[in-house]
């Protein structure tokens, strides 16, 4: 038995935890099995790599099987990690077409999450990249799914969030890149209203994202940093400029859990006021960054989830459509800065339809957000997820961890269509999480 939890260290659960280490093994386990969830990294924040009465752990299906340089499909085993694919074909000039914020994820988990990054306006989710995939069923069945081949098992699978049986191995493609440097423009917005505007100015640059003041208040309200980027050519690098550079593993790290004072709202302010000043000054000015300081961020501080203590924390991220989004973010924003509830980490991004029948993505505006776990906190995260399903909006499973059904079933319409193919191929009460357990699904 294992403490088994997400990122945010919340919920935690005493749980079973099994290990495939081959693809033979990791088919067996699904077919024995009852109440099981796959779980790859454990960077899904909530309860969804957590199974109802066990859990298997597919890290050590981490084999990679072929490349096609010519058309930039790669295969692997679904325990391959982001990280590791990474490292072995970025200095070959690819990188994967989509990566959300973390590399310490596994491609099976990317699928199960139909995960998305900075450039989800352009290029979609990954899995709009994923050419087939294997899903080992609780009856001992294997199957190969693709666009054209079980067509409706494997829209179900992207963003089905593992509960259409055990993603076993996958194909999908990499694009061709000249350097891993990113040439990025800082654009410093005044309040909310401009940050959406140059989100929406930025929109035919590859990757956009924001970075916003939760904690500002007045005019100042939404006040963000708009951080546009763009693949660096070779003709871009200055002399003396390394054109794959190395990855930098966790210079920094929390070794130890923090206590709760450390992050509160003259804490979290302080630091905001600093980092919007320190992005002002560098408006409209373009530099290169390395690709991980760019994309992955936070992979550079080892263990940063400790920041939040032992109680852990909640990532909610929401997607509001387009044509309410400035009003019901202005909502959202008036809610936490009134309350001094400041989020250590904010994002605002644009988002359009994701690749699969439950996928989180839609055409609209997303927020990210971190809070502390309380009670006051899940309370007033019940009051910004009726501002969602009030404007049609949904909240986004891999990093859920307490959104009731109500709001569940207001924001995914396919539910029914979804239910419907578990029962068809037989993973109901086979396959199950706790997130499925507390969401019905």
């Amino acid at each position: 038995m294992k403490d088994l939890s997400g990122w945010g260290r919340y919920p935690r659960q005493i749980g079973a935890l099994t290990a495939a280490s081959t693809l033979d093994e990791a088919a067996g386990v699904t077919a024995g099995g009852t109440g099981l969830i796959a779980r790859g990294l454990g960077r899904s924040y909530g309860d969804a790599a957590i199974g109802r009465d066990a859990t298997l752990s597919m890290t050590g299906l981490d084999r990679m099987q072929s490349f096609d340089p010519r058309t930039g499909l790669l295969a692997v085993e679904a325990g391959v990690s982001l990280a590791e694919i990474i490292d072995c074909f970025l200095p070959r000039g690819f990188f994967p077409t989509v990566v959300p914020g973390t590399r310490f994820v596994t491609v099976g988990g990317m699928i199960a999450s139909d995960v998305h990054g900075k450039n989800q306006h352009n290029d979609g989710t990954f899995g709009h990249h994923v050419a087939w995939l294997k899903l080992a069923l609780p009856d001992g069945r294997i199957l190969r799914c693709a666009p054209h081949e079980n067509p409706e098992l494997f829209h179900a699978t992207i963003g089905g969030m593992g509960l259409t049986g055990t993603i076993l191995s996958a194909g999908f493609r990499l694009k061709p890149v000249q350097s891993g440097w990113v040439r990025q423009t800082t654009h410093a917005a005044k309040n909310l209203k401009d940050a959406i505007a140059l989100l929406r100015q930025t929109k035919d640059t590859t990757y956009t994202v924001a970075w916003i003041d939760v904690l500002a208040r007045g005019a100042a309200l939404g006040r963000s940093l708009i951080l546009a980027g763009e693949h660096a050519t070779q003709d871009d690098l200055p002399d003396g400029y390394e054109q794959f550079p190395p990855t930098r593993n966790g210079r920094l790290g929390v070794p130890v859990e923090l206590p709760g004072w450390v992050l509160n709202t003259a804490s979290v302010s302080a630091f905001n006021a600093v980092y919007y000043r320190r992005g002002f000054k560098k408006s409209g000015r373009t530099t290169l960054v390395p690709w991980d300081s760019y994309f992955f961020p936070l992979d550079g501080i080892a263990n940063w989830n400790r920041i939040y203590g032992t109680r852990g924390f909640v990532q909610h991220q929401c997607v509001i459509p387009n044509e309410s989004a400035e009003q019901v973010l202005t909502a959202i924003l008036d809610l936490l800065s009134s309350r001094g509830e400041g989020s250590f980490l904010a994002v605002l991004k644009c988002l359009g339809p994701g690749a699969g029948l439950m996928s989180f993505p839609r055409d609209g505006l997303t927020l990210a957000l971190d809070l502390p776990v309380s009670e006051k906190r899940l309370a007033l995260l019940a009051e910004i997820d009726l501002l969602v399903a009030q404007a049609g909006g949904r909240i986004y499973l891999a990093k859920d961890a307490c959104q009731s059904r109500a709001t569940f079933s207001a924001g995914y319409p396919n539910i029914a269509k979804f239910r419907k193919i578990r029962r068809d191929v037989g993973v109901v009460d086979k396959i199950a999480s706790k997130l499925s357990e507390r969401l019905d699904l």
